[in-house]
């Protein structure tokens, strides 16, 4: 699911917000710091401001998956069959990283302004449903 920016969105999780706050117009290394929790029922609904996409770095593991797949693919037709067979244990071995990689390749953040006045930034979209 990706939502877009004007779309209404709805929390679909309780949260919890917890840390340190700063006085507005204050310095963050000048102003004393204050403990704070603010909790969010789900149900809440808001517009979303923004939405940003976050490509997840390619592990040396990944792009050598990625190597030496087009390598088999592209020549392995050619090889010796101990050479590719060699080649093809090698893709095999390097599988489950690239598995992971692709589940976590694109992670998607929000800023949703809520009715409630508050605002979320860089929250996952994985905590808001379409209202």
């Amino acid at each position: 699911m990706t939502l877009n920016v004007g779309e209404r969105v709805r929390l679909a999780m309780d949260l919890r917000l917890a840390g340190s706050v700063t006085p507005a117009g204050e310095l963050p290394e000048e102003a004393g710091v204050f403990a704070a929790s603010v909790a969010l029922a789900a149900g809440i609904e808001g517009t979303v401001e923004r939405v940003d996409e976050h490509h997840r770095q390619q592990s040396q593991e990944v792009r050598e998956y990625l190597r030496l797949k087009s390598l088999l693919e592209d020549f392995g037709h050619q090889m010796p069959p101990a050479s590719r067979k060699q080649l093809e244990e090698q893709v095999e071995a390097l599988e489950e990283p690239w598995v992971a990689y692709q589940r976590q390749m694109l992670r998607v953040t929000v800023r949703v302004r809520l009715d409630n006045g508050f605002v979320l930034d860089d929250a996952p979209e994985e905590a808001f449903t379409p209202a």
